[in-house]
C-alpha cells in the first residue's frame, strides 16, 4: 500500500515537473510606451523576462530598455536571432537595444543559452 501512494505522489511530481518546463502558460502583452517620436519599454532579466511579451506599432522607431539584474551567465545575453542582435547584458546597468518595426510579425528572443524567452509582436 505505501509503494502505491509513493509511486502516485511520484508520478504527480513528474507532471508538475512537465507542465511546469514544457506547458504553455499564458502571459499578458505589454505594449511600449511613447516617449516622443520612438516608443520605448523597460524589461528586466531576473529568472526570465519580464515582460516577457511585448508588443510594438509597426513604423514607429523602438527601443527595448534590459536591466539585467541576475547574476546567471544564462542571461547575461539577449538574442534576436532575426534581427541578427546578440547583446551582451552587464549586470545592474540598463542596455538600450534598438529594433527595426518596419515589417510586422512576431519575432522570438532568448538568453545566450536559448534557455530563457520572449516574444515581440509588431502590429
Amino acid at each position: 500500500m505505501v509503494k502505491i501512494i509513493v509511486l502516485i505522489i511520484g508520478l504527480a511530481i513528474i507532471g508538475l515537473i512537465a507542465w511546469w518546463f514544457f506547458g504553455k502558460h499564458n502571459v499578458e502583452a505589454v505594449s511600449a510606451d511613447s516617449v516622443g517620436a520612438e516608443q520605448q519599454i523597460n524589461i528586466e532579466v531576473n529568472g526570465g523576462y519580464s515582460p516577457e511579451n511585448v508588443v510594438l506599432k509597426k513604423g514607429v522607431p523602438a527601443v527595448l530598455n534590459f536591466t539585467r539584474k541576475d547574476a546567471s551567465s544564462c542571461l547575461d545575453r539577449v538574442v534576436f536571432s532575426d534581427f541578427g542582435i546578440n547583446q551582451a547584458l552587464p549586470k545592474d546597468q540598463k542596455q538600450a537595444i534598438r529594433i527595426d518595426t518596419s515589417k510586422a510579425g512576431e519575432y522570438q528572443w532568448a538568453c545566450g543559452m536559448d534557455m530563457f524567452h520572449g516574444k515581440l509582436t509588431i502590429k
